[in-house]
Formats: structure tokens, C-alpha cells, sequence
């Protein structure tokens, strides 16, 4: 069975972004360290066009090669003019706004999310699959996710998009790692306890 692995980025009270769901004020913490960890431990999460204006070229899928993402989400490539954000990877937006897919090699889940994951999850293979978020969608699929990744930046928002919508039960986490960088960004690794 495929793990289905919540990568986020939050403030120190929990939330993804401010009401609106811009996460501007945490991108300021992205420094050398911080891209240095990502391009060597999650390479896969950092979007095709993003590498590309770093110069760096297609990553070696260490962990994941499917991507689910929300309809917010994904329209931030797509105010850039970019349809298909993670090109090294399988790409999946639930949305149920948007018709059809501006690519061809993203696909659309308007209906049966939670049996569409189900479905990649017990797919074979050893990589998992990467919820790119945002708050709905973590909320909708809270059940079947695995493992998160929780980058915690040293940001209050005070109020704000939350790392998940509310309307589940009390579901409890182990803590697998942490990772201490010098910019005060915290990583830390959640498995479920089943």
C-alpha cells in the first residue's frame, strides 16, 4: 500500500496562509539551507517550472510520483501561465469547478476523490503520493492520509487557512523525525497510529 504523505508548509499557530490562503510572509524563510534540504531530501515537491529558474533540471523521484492538489492550489500555476506544475510526476487537481484540464497531463477529479485515492493508494510501487493541499482537500482526505510533513516557519498569522478544515474525529500521530534549520524552520515527520 502507497502512502499518502500531507507536505506542508504552516506558521507556528497552524495555518497554511492568511484568510485568503496567501502564504507570501513564509516564502521569506526560503534560503540556500532550506532549498539545499528540498532538492536533496523532497526534490520531487518543488514544482518543474520552480527548478528550472533555479537551474536545476528534473529531479530523481526519491519519495513520491503522483501529486494530488486542490483547485487553489493548482491556480497559482496557473496565474503563472503554467498547466502542468509538476511534470515529473503524475498530477491529479480535485476540483469541481473546473470543466476540463487546461493539459493533458493533468487530470481532474470533480467526483470520487476519496475512491480515486483509495485507488492510488493500493497501487503497485514503492513511491508514495504527495497532497500538495490545500485546507479543504487535507480536510476531505484526512482519513487516508499516512504521514505528514509538516515545515513549520517562525510566522504567526494569528488567524488564517488552517493546515486542515475542521468536521473529523480526534485521529492521533507519531512523531517519526525533526529537523532543525539555522533560518528557525522547523521539519518535522508524522506517521498515523493505526
Amino acid at each position: 500500500m502507497r502512502k499518502l504523505t500531507y507536505f506542508v508548509a504552516c506558521s507556528l499557530d497552524g495555518f497554511i496562509g492568511d484568510e485568503t490562503g496567501d502564504a507570501t510572509a513564509l516564502m521569506t524563510y526560503v534560503d540556500e539551507e532550506l532549498l539545499g534540504f528540498l532538492t536533496t531530501e523532497y526534490p520531487e515537491t518543488l514544482p518543474t517550472h520552480g527548478r528550472r529558474a533555479l537551474g536545476l533540471g528534473d529531479p530523481e523521484n526519491r519519495r513520491f510520483d503522483t501529486i494530488i492538489q486542490g483547485r487553489a492550489s493548482y491556480d497559482l500555476a496557473l496565474k503563472e501561465g503554467v498547466t502542468s506544475p509538476y511534470a515529473h510526476l503524475r498530477q491529479y487537481v480535485a476540483s469541481r469547478t473546473l470543466a476540463e484540464s487546461p493539459d493533458p497531463d493533468v487530470e481532474i477529479i470533480a467526483d470520487g476523490l476519496l475512491d480515486r485515492v483509495r485507488a492510488l493508494k493500493a497501487e503497485d510501487g514503492e513511491l508514495g503520493i504527495y497532497l500538495c493541499g490545500g485546507s479543504r482537500l487535507a480536510g476531505e482526505l484526512f482519513d487516508e492520509i499516512d504521514e505528514l510533513v509538516i515545515k513549520t516557519y517562525p510566522v504567526v498569522y494569528g488567524r488564517g487557512m488552517p493546515m486542515f478544515a475542521t468536521g473529523f474525529p480526534v485521529a492521533g500521530f507519531g512523531l517519526e523525525s525533526v529537523r532543525t534549520l539555522t533560518n528557525g524552520v522547523l521539519v518535522r515527520t508524522y506517521a498515523r497510529r493505526r
